[in-house]
């Protein structure tokens, strides 16, 4: 980033407890947002229902990638991906998900999160289609081996699985994937111009003797041994 740019936006600052962003020329009002952007029409005001209906249901026995959405008690927030074979995600009834929680990196920010603070929001995707499905509601970790035995994979039951119960369920628009032509391999880079995330784990934890080639090493290690 450009030294100017870094001059102007450089620190975000806490005045009496509340944080203050340093960036100019800041919207910092509901109503003059919408006078700005308008207001929604008649279609997406009344998209939005409370359940899961058949064509979410669908959705879901199709969709192999979620975007799941939580923050702690003091509203910091993180996203995290989950991801299987098309459908893993268990749905109980028209107001009850499972989403299986698989080995990881144990950080487990998203189930920490969940511990404190309950509300969710997740956005289901499926390879080429543009539009994506939004569920939002409260979570909780479940632990039920009743439950979780259906979820196995290669004889491996999840311990955990992160319950959901749908407040809000809607479809959302194709804007930004036909803005970013995400689905259209004409436009992805050629792999060898990608970033190296062994390079950036490297230079970000600085630990003596681990650097790309090891850490690319472990991560192979991890994606072909580890998944279940």
């Amino acid at each position: 980033m450009p030294t100017l740019i870094l001059s102007i936006f450089r620190v975000s600052w806490r005045h009496k407890g509340v944080i203050v962003l340093n960036f100019p020329n800041r919207l910092t009002d509901a109503a003059e947002l919408h006078a700005l952007l308008g207001e929604p029409n008649v279609l997406v005001a009344n998209k939005v229902i409370d359940h899961l209906d058949a064509h979410c249901l669908e959705f879901l026995a199709q969709s192999p990638f979620v975007v799941l959405s939580t923050a702690d008690a003091s509203g910091l927030c993180d996203v995290s991906p989950r991801g299987d074979q098309p459908g893993f995600v268990t749905v109980l009834d028209a107001k009850r998900l499972l989403i299986p929680e698989r080995p990881g990196n144990k950080r487990v920010d998203s189930l920490r999160n969940i511990l404190s603070n309950p509300h969710i929001g997740l956005l289901f995707l499926i390879p080429g289609l543009e539009e994506t499905l939004r569920i939002n509601g409260r979570a909780c970790i479940v632990r039920d081996e009743a439950l979780l035995s259906g979820m196995a994979v290669q004889d491996r039951v999840p311990q955990l699985a992160i319950g959901v119960e749908v407040e809000e369920c809607f479809v959302h628009c194709a804007k930004a994937f036909k803005r970013s032509q995400l689905w259209n391999p004409s436009t992805w880079a050629d792999k060898a111009s990608l970033p190296s995330p062994a390079k950036m784990l490297a230079a970000h934890v600085k630990l003596p003797n681990i650097g790309e080639a090891e850490i690319n090493a472990a991560l192979q290690e991890s994606y072909t041994k580890r998944l279940y």
